[in-house]
């Protein structure tokens, strides 16, 4: 039977989702503890693979086990059997040709940033600290460059085993809040896209972060979209404040 999964995760004590050898990994506690359940060598496949430090609010895997079980029981058999900084939310039987990678249409991620001069120790493993003030009009006119298909070799990581670095982004939304537990602003930078390529949501946000603290011209990150070239100033965000937010599916 072939189930789909819907997970959460902290991703700070993870050395990202992708099984590596000697590494703690999500995709690694699943799939041990999945074997164990099943009581064979399982294959678990995620949406997507995110890097060390980066979380999941809705991740999707997907996995084939032969063992007959209920949905209900299948969760909490995978729950009591992996660490409590990865959920498995819920459990659903899926058609046979649903693969939880090749099968998503679209992502959404979000890079979360406290806004102020003191980050609240309950964020963070879960947001940026920004301490500088951010012009939210420069980063949204910033963000309207990002929408549409582009080449995005100069928003990405330079070591990459993909040949075509060719992305939709369908959206970016920058959204601001007063934030009770930060005691302060929390923004947030939202992007949703056909797929992403590693470290792109992260270079987008360290270039709109740029461009808030008057670091950086709008016409430079139309000039990187065209040249391939990113602009010195707009470094990779830090891991922690990036989480995949939802996949969608036909």
């Amino acid at each position: 039977m072939n189930y789909k999964l819907l997970l959460q995760y902290d991703g700070t004590d993870f050395h990202g989702w992708q099984i590596q050898e000697g590494r703690r990994t999500v995709q690694g506690e699943l799939t041990r503890a999945l074997s164990l359940i099943d009581g064979r060598a399982v294959n678990v496949h995620g949406s997507g693979r995110t890097d060390a430090g980066v979380h999941a609010e809705g991740q999707v895997a997907s996995v084939e086990i032969e063992r007959e079980i209920t949905v209900a029981k299948l969760r909490a058999a995978i729950n009591g059997n992996i660490g409590k900084d990865v959920r498995v939310l819920a459990v659903e039987t899926a058609p046979g040709d649903f693969h939880a990678r090749y099968s998503a249409v679209g992502k959404t991620y979000v890079y979360r940033i406290v806004n102020g001069p003191v980050i609240s120790p309950f964020w963070w493993r879960y947001a940026h600290h920004e301490g500088r003030a951010l012009d939210l009009e420069r980063m949204r006119e910033g963000a309207e460059l990002f929408r549409g298909r582009h080449d995005w070799t100069a928003f990405s990581a330079a070591q990459s085993d993909v040949e075509d670095r060719v992305r939709t982004v369908t959206d970016v939304e920058i959204r601001e809040r007063a934030d009770e537990r930060a005691q302060g602003t929390l923004i947030e930078i939202r992007v949703s896209a056909e797929g992403f390529l590693r470290y792109m949501v992260r270079a987008m946000a360290g270039s709109l972060m740029a461009l808030g603290r008057d670091e950086l011209d709008p016409d430079a990150i139309s000039e990187a979209l065209e040249t391939l070239d990113r602009p010195l100033a707009a470094v990779t965000a830090p891991a922690c404040g990036l989480t995949l937010l939802h996949v969608r599916y036909e």
